[in-house]
């Protein structure tokens, strides 16, 4: 990093970028406040190429959104659904089953499924569809369900403690956890955006306890609604805590918030600079994660491109059939190819690599291309 290109209110953060230091709230929050968007990623380069060097992975995945029927009623969600509404759906484990079995056949190493806090599919369902999913290949990673999903079946079904059902649900299949469900910890934000949803404290416990278990999970933030920047830093700041003290995170998944919602709809949505800003300042704080990930169902592959620049070292996956993000209005495609995800990342300079759940290496790449081209095509993240 030539520090000389570094304005000067920012020079003392870059220099302890440069040696690998690690940067405090204040300086997060002067990143944030920064209109030198080159500045924040050359910053961001430095910590990426020195723990990822020119690559860039991609996953072969599959989406399972299994219902959105939601005892819940997020204010920013546009996804879960009472029984009774017209857009609510519950997926048969068989519907399940044959989707990833499908899916297989393309070469996917992981299905990632979540869905609403469902009232009364039993426990039995959860733990028989996880070892029918685990049975189909004994190499696939099932990483499933968001913490406050975690809490809900621990409370509500399974009636066991948190530890208890992630060791059931463990022992039935689960490999690793997903980190939706953070949005902003602050409890103020919560209170606006997600009331009787787990608190932040709820949530990382959920995650501590299962790295405790020797599991791996991601983090995440949902940012562009209603937070403060103190917010967003306090947000990464308990994740490095965390981090600090398990380990267990595999990398970060920042979600710029798509305002559909009737109650939110007034809320503009992130701009491009505010979401390469905040995925750069993410990159250079969080300097005890290893991956950060640019969601491109979200972004769009364009920015997520872009955002290679930024910090980012991974463009998550060929994803099919995502349900959230476009339930709330997202315009992206449900589905990428390995083709046009490698081509995007050579063009931004870098080295496409697969990669598994937990971000490493596959080499060489399993052969989706040997599928026939009506299906190669439903290869998604």
């Amino acid at each position: 990093m030539n520090l000389s290109l570094i304005p000067t209110p920012l020079r003392h953060i870059a220099e302890k970028v440069e040696a690998g230091e690690r940067i405090s709230d204040g300086d997060a929050l002067a990143l944030y406040r920064s209109d030198d968007l080159n500045a924040l990623g050359m910053m961001a380069s430095t910590v990426r190429e020195r723990k990822n060097g020119n690559s860039a992975t991609y996953i072969l995945n599959r989406y399972v959104n299994y219902s959105n029927v939601c005892i819940l009623s997020c204010q920013f969600c546009a996804f879960a659904a009472r029984k009774r509404d017209p857009h609510a759906f519950e997926l048969a484990s068989d519907e399940i089953v044959a989707a990833v079995q499908d899916a297989l056949a393309l070469g996917i190493t992981e299905v990632h499924m979540v869905g609403g806090l469902h009232p009364t599919l039993k426990k039995e369902w959860y733990v028989t569809l996880l070892q029918r999913l685990r049975a189909l290949d004994p190499e696939l990673i099932i990483k499933a369900f968001t913490a406050i999903e975690i809490k809900h079946l621990a409370q509500r079904i399974f009636k066991l403690s948190i530890r208890d059902t992630l060791g059931v649900l463990r022992d039935a299949g689960l490999g690793a956890l997903t980190g939706g469900g953070a949005e902003i910890f602050d409890p103020a934000v919560r209170d606006e955006l997600c009331r009787g949803k787990e608190s932040a404290e709820e949530w990382l416990d959920v995650h501590r306890t299962w790295h405790e278990m020797g599991g791996r999970s991601t983090a995440t933030m949902l940012y562009g609604h209603v937070e403060t920047l103190e917010q967003r830093v306090d947000h990464l700041h308990q994740l490095r805590e965390l981090q600090d003290e398990t380990g267990g995170f595999t990398g970060f998944v920042p979600f710029a918030f798509e305002p559909q919602t009737e109650v939110l709809k007034h809320v503009p949505r992130a701009s491009a600079v505010e979401q390469l800003r905040n995925l750069a300042v993410s990159r250079i704080y969080l300097d005890n994660f290893d991956h950060l990930t640019a969601y491109w169902v979200s972004m769009g592959l364009p920015l997520a491109q872009l955002s290679l620049s930024y910090g980012v070292d991974d463009l998550h996956g060929t994803i099919m059939e995502e349900k959230i993000f476009h339930m709330a209005g997202a315009t992206t495609p449900q589905q990428q190819t390995v083709a046009t995800l490698e081509n995007v990342i050579r063009e931004a300079g870098r080295e496409p690599v697969q990669r598994d759940s937990y971000y490493r290496h596959l080499s060489p790449r399993r052969p989706v291309e040997q599928a026939s081209p009506a299906k190669a095509e439903l290869v998604c993240a």
